[in-house]
């Protein structure tokens, strides 16, 4: 999957809508629990692709790549 700029800012800007994280950003989820889908599968949608996303990225270790997105988010900066 090619991650693209606009998915790492969806990624730090999208709260997740339901379930045990309800209300926290994507970007904030835990490792575990993004296995959690990759293990029983993903939601259909534009939140499946963001969590499948952000999986890969923390499986690889690459969080620091969301950071600058982060600080964009927080400035309200797109």
């Amino acid at each position: 999957m090619e991650v693209t700029r606009q998915l790492m800012l969806e990624m730090v800007s999208t709260k997740m809508p339901y379930g045990q994280y309800e209300s926290i950003l994507l970007c904030n989820l835990p490792v575990s629990y993004l296995a959690g889908f990759n293990s029983i599968g993903y939601p259909n949608g534009k939140l499946g692709i963001l969590l499948q996303a952000l999986y890969e990225i923390k499986q690889e270790g690459s969080e620091h790549l969301l950071e600058p997105f982060k600080a964009r988010a927080l400035s309200g900066i797109k």
